[in-house]
């Protein structure tokens, strides 16, 4: 097999280094390889927050890959005119399908190769908990331009993914909004696993989720509602249940069953 070439990040002793395929484990419970013509967006990014904190616990395994290492022409070019005239650039099949065919020898699992595009199935939270409860490695394409050739697709059969209706430059931002959403999944990454459940859309609850408050009881005339300061968890329970109801009854009926229902 050619020699692999590209740029893995992790978060080793507080430093990012750059290593080859022969520093890489598998003691990861998560790992993703985002394959991107800009692998230059995600240091930042995987080096903040919670998912930094699970990159240095060995909860989840990040590796970035430059699609243009495996280009042939000293230009590193992954584009082309396309067939039939029209607007734009078209990413070229060979330089793609050879990238991920490789990417995925690197692991025992080949992961679920995941594509990133506007055409794809629509994001969801059912989604996220469905891929999370499957196998842990997942291959993240994130597209260009005016998309991949259609042989990429029918050659390496991705899941197609979008998380909109709308366009973005490029899918290295859908890409780390699947890292985040799949992350959360993962035992140990959350401070209280609850937080998972109750969130919107989540498991513990399809709707909306209800208001929450903090210190101050009282600011310009707005105060916390009085149940969540008495200490009666079965009428804060209960309270919570009737807000989140109203605030998807006002703010996204379509997750509601039965729209006039009173029941949480």
């Amino acid at each position: 097999m050619p020699l692999v070439r590209h740029v893995c990040f992790y978060t080793y002793d507080n430093r990012m280094e750059r290593h080859g395929p022969a520093s890489w484990n598998s003691l990861s419970k998560m790992r993703f390889d985002i394959l991107t013509l800009f692998p230059e967006m995600f240091p930042g990014y995987l080096s903040q927050s919670i998912l930094n904190k699970s990159i240095q616990r060995g909860l989840v395994e990040i590796h970035v890959h430059n699609l243009r290492d495996w280009t042939t022409d000293r230009h590193q070019k992954m584009d082309d005119r396309p067939f039939g005239g029209g607007p734009g650039m078209i990413l070229m099949v060979e330089p793609v399908v050879k990238c991920v065919r490789e990417v995925r020898a690197l692991s025992d699992d080949p992961g679920q190769l995941i594509l990133l595009t506007p055409q794809g199935e629509t994001w969801n939270q059912q989604r996220v908990e469905g891929l999370a409860s499957g196998p842990q490695r997942f291959l993240l394409l994130c597209g260009r331009y005016e998309g991949f050739d259609q042989r990429v697709i029918d050659i390496l059969e991705p899941l197609e993914i979008s998380v909109g209706d709308f366009i973005l430059n490029g899918g290295e931002v859908a890409a780390m909004v699947l890292v985040d959403s799949l992350v959360r999944m993962i035992p140990g990454v959350l401070g209280d696993e609850k937080s998972s459940w109750d969130d919107s859309f989540s498991r513990g609850n399809r709707l909306l989720e209800y208001p929450q408050y903090t210190r101050p009881r009282e600011f310009e005339g707005r105060e916390v509602p009085p149940v969540l300061l008495g200490g009666n968890h079965e009428e804060i329970q209960r309270w919570r249940q009737q807000k989140s109801l109203e605030n998807t009854r006002k703010r996204r009926s379509d997750l509601l069953t039965d729209p006039e229902s009173t029941d949480p």
